[in-house]
């Protein structure tokens, strides 16, 4: 039988820690079903010692030189990077995601932000400001105690996407991946004390709301990043409210994706592709609503619907596999329950809409609907599966209000080969992120993150340090006090 369990299920204080008075939590494998790990959830006893190492290790890693910290996430990004095939074939044993996926998308990307971290750690400072005889200067100092909430989606890539930052700026974070892909964030925590991390600055424990909820409340905490639902969201942040903590929310979004008539329409095919189906639709940034100006939308759908029915669903451990399972029997059942009410609501159905041709596994085949209009749930609600919806626009002005019709903001496409348009367009969709002639590409250099309900706050980029630190003006008087009284 294949297994993965973890030497424990929570790694504290530098070490890994198992309390199996927890609840238990099966880690299932999304391709057969079969378990393939058993961790426990998070007593009380284990939040409170993940919580007090990291206060006391934050005190001590706040004064180390940034350049010191730096090299620590420098050296487990080289760790993550010699181990590759085995993190790749972890990940996809915890998500069910191809490992075609998994060797370059996931671990790699945690890698690079691990990296680019680092090298900035050492520049981390404030600035002097003259005042005439006096001056001022700032400094750039760490929040604390950081929580990081993770999904299902990305689990090993956003636990580095948020300790990167978190440990360069001289945080302690405690991390809870989703209880669905517990397994990654183990091993980066492994892999950060490899490093030289010192113990208590990047725990794990693992559970469900209550967990999270429990690490949030604490008055130790300083701050609280959660990537994840809307709804999700907006309870994590008001509860972070309640304490008047940080916050970074990357919440979901419907994000669209616009293809004007002079796009080079294979390239816009191929984005509209990348943008539902890889990961099998599992990710928040997703092009799921596909505006297609009129003049061009039979040609789009020809080509579409013969690429998307190329496609090869199978065993995410087979190089070949393009497009694997959804992670959980509940998401796959959300998945069809939105098929079904699409074709119910009018849409007509061009490819796919089936759970796929294996009797085990958690497949949706990519789904493409056409005939989509605004007022539909499929063109309203995120369905985190491979389903399209394709709808039409005839003009600029008009795409761009429907567009942003919606409450979210997280990405945005724009496939055009002129390019005044495209900034134009660029400059009015509601989104905190824009791709102009590509999709869903997220070097670690750009910030990313949403407007409106899609979150607050960005991750990755020199943006992400002002998430991670806070500025203390000093003022500095250097002549005698001019005072009124």
């Amino acid at each position: 039988m294949m297994r993965a369990d973890p030497p424990a299920s929570h790694f504290v204080a530098g070490r890994p820690l198992e309390d199996r008075a927890g609840a238990p939590l099966a880690v299932d494998y999304p391709f057969t079903g079969t378990e393939i790990a058993r961790l426990h959830e998070a007593t009380p006893a284990v939040i409170e010692a993940a919580v007090a190492a990291a206060a006391a290790a934050q005190r001590d890693w706040a004064g180390v030189r940034p350049v010191e910290r730096g090299r620590i996430l420098t050296r487990a990004a080289a760790l993550i990077r010699a181990r590759g095939e085995a993190l790749a074939r972890l990940e996809t044993l915890d998500t069910g995601k191809p490992i075609a996926e998994t060797r370059v998308a996931d671990w790699p990307s945690g890698a690079d932000a691990l990296e680019f971290f680092g090298g900035l750690a050492a520049g981390l400072g404030g600035e002097t400001i003259p005042l005439g005889r006096d001056f001022a200067y700032t400094l750039r100092e760490p929040l604390g105690v950081c929580v990081g909430i993770g999904a299902w989606n990305y689990p090993s890539q956003i636990a580095c996407w948020k300790a990167a930052p978190a440990l360069a700026c001289g945080n302690a974070m405690v991390f809870k991946p989703s209880e669905l892909t517990p397994l990654g964030a183990l091993e980066l925590a492994a892999i950060l004390s490899e490093a030289g991390l010192p113990a208590g600055l990047f725990s794990v424990v693992q559970g469900g709301a209550a967990v999270g909820a429990a690490l949030v409340a604490d008055d130790r905490v300083a701050k609280v990043s959660l990537t994840g639902s809307v709804a999700t969201g907006r309870r994590v942040y008001a509860a972070a409210a309640e304490g008047m903590k940080a916050a970074t929310m990357e919440l979901g979004g419907k994000s669209p994706l616009i293809v004007f008539a002079d796009a080079d329409l294979d390239e816009a095919v191929g984005a509209a592709m990348l943008g539902n189906f890889y990961s099998a639709g599992q990710v928040c940034s997703n092009g799921t609503r596909v505006f297609v100006a009129e003049p061009v939308m039979a040609a789009f759908l020809e080509r579409l619907v013969a690429r998307t029915r190329a496609l090869r669903l199978g065993d995410p451990l087979d190089p070949a596999t393009q497009i694997g399972p959804l992670v959980s029997a509940g998401q796959r059942a959300k998945v069809l329950a939105h098929i079904a009410a699409a074709r119910a609501a009018g849409a007509r159905l061009v490819a796919g809409g089936g759970g796929g041709p294996f009797a085990a596994g958690h497949f949706v085949e990519p789904t493409v609907f056409a005939g989509v209009t605004d007022d539909m749930a499929l063109a309203r609600e995120e369905v985190f599966g491979p389903v399209m919806a394709v709808m039409g626009f005839a003009g600029e002005e008009e795409v761009v209000a429907r567009a942003n019709a919606l409450p979210y903001g997280l990405a945005a496409g724009i496939f055009t080969r002129d390019l005044a348009r495209a900034h134009r367009v660029a400059a009015a969709v509601a989104a905190g992120t824009v791709w102009i002639n590509s999709y869903n590409l997220t070097p670690v250099e750009m910030p990313f993150g949403g407007v409106r309900l899609s979150g607050l706050g960005r991750e990755n980029g020199r943006a992400a340090i002002e998430h991670y630190s806070r500025i203390k003006a000093v003022h500095v008087g250097m002549g005698p006090l001019d005072a009124p009284y």
